[in-house]
């Protein structure tokens, strides 16, 4: 852990970054699908680069999480800068050659650099004392309001900067951020939680029989589960329904706003009420978007629903990253975390690619009732073994009442 000043100054600076970084996650969505419906064979691969984001934010968190154990998180942080920086030039690349496959492997590298973005929340709540590590979380994770403006007013002012070539410009913009992110990173203090040589803790089976553990990874699966599989084909189903694309546009970046804004008060009521009930409060708020979803198909039922889904996210996933915590000991951090991510990440990736198939073959209402059960069954859970939690702890104290 640093020092509390050095600590607070390394939460912004990541805070600073996450908003610079986080950038290219709303370009990857609000572009994803319609440049794959441009150039995929079939038009039910349209979603498929986007699953490739997914994919790629999931097969790296578990290497990254070995690499930071044994050398810390500044390297991964760097190698996650250099993905996104090849990520933005294979995709000028792809789109100007009408090369499909090399779409996919650049927003693929996307999807690498944002599973490095995601650890910064981790990495933030290590340079605080535990108290506080809930609210450097989800501070860091405010950085994302900027990222989802950017983010949307770089894709709308750069998509047709190139003639003839739409969004080179935009994967232009996100190579030179990537760089310009690297230089802040590589001056910010970062704790030491290399552990070669020293205890490392835990086996990882023991650490995943936790009924804590095994809440938070659901949770968190299925709060970002849902929250992509909708966003991933809402570009595109406005598309098809005769939106345009400045609208379409908006609505991923006021959604991307939506997902971070209320990190500005979700650490304070993390610690008010507990991580448990806003977790479930998220997911309440999810189910409430989905439903919202199926009652119209205007500009402005997608814009409400993508806005309150933002918001859904953010208490659900928050409030799981923030569970995951309570987890695990100092020493088994990178290891643990990397573990949940690769978890989520991997289901996330399914339910993306799933997403524009059941669009193109079903339509967008199908779509959101299919979000209805898996938020349901993520709430019965969560009540289910928080309420165990309690009556264990309860049991404890009876036993144990101390001095």
């Amino acid at each position: 852990m640093t020092s509390p000043a050095g600590g607070q100054k390394a939460v912004w600076r990541l805070t600073l970054v996450q908003a610079l970084a986080g950038a290219n996650a709303p370009v990857v969505f609000a572009t994803g699908a319609v440049v794959g419906r441009d150039l995929a064979p079939v038009p039910t691969l349209a979603t498929l680069p986007v699953s490739f984001f997914m994919v790629g934010m999931a097969a790296s968190t578990l290497p990254a999480g070995m690499i930071a154990e044994r050398y810390g998180r500044r390297p991964v942080f760097m190698l996650g800068k250099l993905a996104g920086f090849l990520s933005g030039m294979l995709a000028c690349l792809a789109i100007a050659t009408q090369g499909f496959a090399l779409f996919c492997l650049s927003i693929f590298l996307a999807g690498v650099y944002a599973a490095v973005v995601m650890s910064y929340r981790f990495a933030a709540a290590e340079c605080v004392e535990p108290a506080f590590r809930p609210r450097a979380l989800a501070t860091v994770l405010a950085g994302g309001v900027a990222a989802g403006i950017v983010g949307g007013v770089l894709v709308s002012a750069t998509m047709d900067l190139v003639p003839g070539y739409m969004f080179v410009g935009t994967y232009l913009a996100t190579a030179a951020i990537a760089v310009l992110s690297a230089a802040l990173l590589a001056r910010i203090e970062l704790p030491n939680i290399r552990t070669v040589g020293t205890y490392q803790g835990r086996p990882m089976q023991q650490i995943a029989r936790q009924p804590r553990f095994i809440a938070a990874v659901v949770c968190g699966i299925v709060s970002y589960l849902l929250m992509n599989y909708l966003m991933t084909s809402a570009p595109l189903a406005m598309r098809m329904h005769g939106h345009s694309q400045i609208d379409a546009n908006q609505v991923v970046q006021w959604h991307v706003v939506a997902m971070y804004a209320p990190s500005f008060v979700a650490g304070h009521l993390m610690v008010r009420y507990g991580t448990s009930t806003i977790t479930g409060l998220g997911l309440i708020i999810t189910l409430v978007s989905a439903l919202f979803a199926l009652t119209g198909m205007s500009v402005v039922h997608f814009m409400v629903a993508l806005i309150v889904l933002g918001i859904g996210w953010n208490f659900g996933f928050a409030g799981a990253s923030s569970m995951i915590l309570e987890t695990h000991r100092p020493e088994e951090s990178a290891r643990v975390q990397s573990v949940n991510d690769f978890l989520v990440f991997g289901f996330v990736a399914v339910g993306s690619f799933l997403s524009g198939g059941i669009l193109t073959t079903y339509g967008w209402q199908i779509v959101c009732l299919l979000a209805l059960p898996p938020a349901i069954a993520a709430l019965v859970m969560l009540f289910f073994f928080d309420r165990r939690e309690r009556g264990a702890r309860r049991q404890t104290q009876v036993i144990d009442p101390g001095p």
